[in-house]
């Protein structure tokens, strides 16, 4: 049985924050009901590569769920809704504060129907504060969150990582915030609660030592390229064919094997550069031994040699890299999957691996209001057809 068979999960978002988090659920067996509105549906459905006029995104993003089409903005839509959020586990979604009250679907009018009702907020800063009526977005909360400070070149323009990972980080921290709310209405006999998830807190909260770095040294950490300042050696080094290895040395011992490997015991056995505080303080004079070394060969002898050394150390995938490489295809983590229309697409698989319970795609991405007819007069849910 899947880990979260029979939970019942109503997604009210659309695009990535809170549809990634109500496809989490999916996966692990929860029945989402996706509303969208007629004719045009989530606006994912259109974005990037379309195939036959959708989405190939969408196909990942939707998968497991059922599409219903209503008006949030009419009576007879929010009356549907009401009826579908009274008997629901779960509420998902990412609008701008307070549009939901403005349709008569806030929290406490849904929380008085359905005490156990749980609900999922993402937004980009949050239900309170003074920025809570700002518009957000993916890429404003990474910036907000630090991510973008500290990515890119030195003394170069910002730059974003090329997928919207602050939605992201949002959607997975929502994801953690019903479990957790799950478990105390199940186990603690607790009602059900609103989980407040902000895009640039979700960022922010991996941002690992920034805030106490900068308070005890007024140090502000910046974009540093490939290196990870602070930890030594650990960057992307040329190779003579033009690709790059990226090689992590920052461990006592396997910096001394590393050194071992390039020919450099010299290093490898001074004292000075024993622990990562001293090799930080010559972090230039390491890094280019190491390039020196990887500069006379090829990616493939580099990583050869430092596997036969026991040195962590990697290439940069491309996505073409990634569909033929044995590590994916042996864990399943690219899989064939056809679309409801019977095309056939190779999707990820499904993170992260149970043993007892794993995740699995049930069926494909709906087509836009395929289960319109299931919910009658909005009466409540239908019956699963897995």
């Amino acid at each position: 049985m899947d880990a979260l068979a029979g939970l019942k999960v109503l997604e009210l978002g659309q695009l990535i924050a809170g549809p990634f988090a109500s496809k989490t659920l999916a996966e692990f067996g929860a029945d989402v009901i996706k509303v969208e509105p007629a004719e045009v549906g989530d606006p994912l459905r259109k974005w990037r590569l379309l195939r036959d006029g959708t989405s190939v995104w969408w196909q990942v993003q939707s998968r497991n769920k059922r599409s219903v089409c209503l008006d949030l903005r009419s009576a007879a839509g929010q009356q549907v809704v009401r009826a579908l959020a009274a008997e629901a586990d779960v509420l998902i979604e990412n609008f701008k504060p307070g549009t939901l009250e403005g349709w008569g679907l806030g929290w406490e009018a849904l929380h008085a129907a359905n005490p156990r009702l749980i609900m999922l907020r993402i937004s980009g800063y949050g239900q309170t504060g003074p920025y809570r009526d700002k518009p957000g977005f993916g890429v404003l909360g990474e910036a907000m969150g630090g991510l973008r400070h500290l990515t890119g070149e030195p003394g170069r323009v910002p730059v974003r990582v090329g997928v919207s990972i602050g939605d992201t980080l949002a959607a997975l921290h929502g994801v953690i915030g019903v479990l957790t709310a799950l478990r105390h209405r199940e186990v603690n006999g607790g009602q059900g609660q609103v989980v407040d998830v902000a895009l640039y807190e979700s960022v922010f909260n991996v941002m690992e030592s920034l805030v106490p770095e900068y308070d005890a040294f007024g140090a502000v950490r910046g974009a540093a390229g490939s290196a990870m300042p602070g930890i030594a050696p650990t960057n992307a080094y040329p190779c003579n064919d033009g690709q790059y290895v990226l090689v992590a040395g920052n461990g006592d011992s396997i910096f001394r094997r590393l050194m071992q490997a390039i020919g450099r015991q010299d290093l490898g056995n001074d004292a000075a550069l024993a622990h990562n505080d001293g090799r930080v303080r010559r972090v230039d004079e390491i890094d280019a031994a190491i390039a020196q070394w990887t500069q006379g060969r090829s990616r493939d002898e580099v990583l050869a040699a430092l596997e036969a050394a026991q040195v962590p150390a990697g290439r940069v995938y491309s996505v073409a890299d990634i569909a033929r490489d044995p590590q994916y295809l042996a864990r399943e983590m690219i899989i064939d999957s056809p679309t409801s229309d019977g095309l056939p697409l190779k999707v990820p698989g499904v993170v992260p691996k149970l043993s007892a319970t794993p995740g699995r795609i049930r069926h494909a991405a709906p087509r836009l209001g395929q289960h319109d007819a299931d919910i009658a007069s909005g009466s409540g849910w239908p019956a699963r057809r897995d």
